[in-house]
């Protein structure tokens, strides 16, 4: 998958301001939702380190599901 502006797993905005971030509790710096995979319209307000593990966690979901996704069948 290619990962550009219009390509991306992942919808990022701005935290609206004096947002925390849901995973340690930093100064949230960005609003993230999943586009996709299992976490699909998942979202969380999240600094910028938590923002990036929620983001592998999302790639990562994705790649696991196109493994066990068996291919289309071909008539």
């Amino acid at each position: 998958m290619p990962y550009n502006e219009f390509s991306r797993p992942i919808s990022a905005d701005l935290a609206p301001i004096g947002s925390i971030c849901e995973w340690c509790g930093k100064p949230a710096e960005q609003q993230l939702t999943a586009i996709g995979g299992t976490y699909h319209n998942e979202s969380g307000l999240f600094c910028r380190s938590c923002g990036e593990q929620f983001l592998q966690g999302v790639i990562n979901s994705l790649h696991a599901q196109q493994a066990v996704t068996p291919p289309p069948e071909h008539y």
